[in-house]
């Protein structure tokens, strides 16, 4: 052998038998572990359903100390997975924060779709449902305009709800929300887009939640499916740590079943024809053009994430009418926005951004004259903090009880 080659691979044979030792008595010393962690509570905040129709049920969270002038908050996710994950630890909870910050706090919980609701339509979902939710927070609160909070697809519905009934919203917050459905480092657009979604809904009717799921695991398999099993060793010697690893694997695992027509038209929409975009998506007869909306905006999206890419989320900032348009990027993932260290500081900017933009200064820029192109040349956001980016037609459809498709 040549003096400059490297030397071949040696292995200790007695350092690696003791590694494989030590590891086998870590893994024997986790399953006892995990057999008597007992039940691991998801969602433990304190809450008070308020409302329920069919499937959706509406949470309220009340604060010790409620913070004046800052308004109702209402939650909107999405449709996928469970609302559980912004109350998923109670040491990292996007809920408990807000609640800390002084906030009031609603949640709109989907439920579980089934056989009956397979011929809800987005219609259904946004000028009825949510609308019917705004109702409920705004008659608690003298009927003004409210604080709404979208994540993920409920912040894409929340979009659309802003756009439709511009003067029931005080203020937006987006959170990890797409937008742009075809940019090219969108992976889960890029697979969705040749999908046949007539026949997948004509054969299955609603769409399991199941099936779903293994998708978003595919779009990461080594890590989602099984590095993170591995990475579990590392964590048996800390109860607190196993507890939240279960916490994730009950939420991951949580995946209602989707509304058969409702995921036809989010599909063919949003994903295969842009149609947020192109401002060519109708709901109710009416089209969506994000150009009402003016109120107060502010859109956090993740860095490093593999759902919903920054280059979704960033578009919207050309999309609207706000003249108070601000960007905040979290250094993270689509998951990490909400479990990791550095999200224990969001839901204190949030309020933050809230209280900048006093209650009654909202109502009056929210009036009913709201309306397409307002103060658009007037430019984004001037004023941001130094952390943010400078830069009722189909409404009586869902105040009445927005109809069914027969199922």
């Amino acid at each position: 052998m040549a003096d400059d080659q490297a030397p071949p691979l040696r292995v200790d044979a007695a350092a690696l038998l003791a590694e494989v030792q030590q590891f086998q008595q870590r893994l024997a010393q986790g399953v006892g572990l995990l057999r008597d962690l007992g039940p691991v509570a998801v969602a433990a905040t304190p809450r008070a359903a308020i409302y329920r129709e069919d499937k959706l049920t509406l949470y309220h969270y009340r604060p010790e100390t409620p913070r004046p002038g800052l308004g109702p908050l209402l939650i909107v996710y999405a449709l996928v997975n469970r609302p559980t994950m912004t109350d998923l630890q109670p040491d990292r909870s996007l809920i408990r924060g807000l609640l800390a910050a002084g906030l009031e706090v609603y949640l709109v919980d989907w439920g579980y779709p089934d056989a009956d609701d397979r011929g809800l339509t987005l219609d259904h979902y946004v000028n009825g449902y949510l609308d019917r939710c705004v109702d409920r927070v705004a008659a608690r609160h003298a009927g003004a305009p409210l604080n709404l909070l979208g994540i993920c697809q409920g912040g894409t519905l929340s979009l659309c709800y802003a756009a439709l009934h511009p003067e029931r919203v005080a203020r937006l917050v987006t959170m990890v929300t797409p937008v742009d459905f075809h940019t090219p480092d969108n992976l889960l657009g890029t697979w969705v887009r040749p999908l046949d979604i007539d026949l997948l809904v004509d054969s299955l009717g609603n769409i399991p939640g199941e099936w779903l799921n293994w998708v978003f695991l595919a779009l990461k398999p080594f890590r989602l499916t099984g590095q993170k099993y591995v990475d579990l060793v590392d964590l048996l010697d800390d109860p607190e740590a196993v507890r939240n690893f279960v916490r994730m694997e009950q939420w991951i695992f949580d995946s209602p079943d989707q509304a058969g027509e409702a995921f036809r038209q989010f599909v063919k929409e949003c994903f295969q024809q842009n149609a947020l975009v192109r401002g060519t998506l109708e709901l109710g007869g009416r089209r969506v053009d994000l150009g009402r909306i003016t109120m107060p905006l502010l859109n956090i999206y993740a860095s490093a994430d593999h759902l919903v890419p920054p280059s979704a989320s960033r578009p919207l900032r050309d999309l609207v009418a706000s003249t108070d348009y601000s960007e905040r990027v979290f250094r993270g993932g689509h998951i990490g926005i909400y479990v990791s260290a550095r999200a224990r500081r969001l839901p204190a900017e949030i309020a933050a951004w809230i209280a900048e933009r006093g209650a009654d200064d909202a109502v009056t820029k929210v009036g009913k004259g709201t309306g397409k192109g307002a103060g658009k040349s007037a430019g984004k956001s001037a004023g941001k903090s130094a952390g943010e980016k400078s830069g009722q037609g189909a409404a009586k459809s869902g105040r009445k009880r927005a109809g069914r498709k027969a199922p």
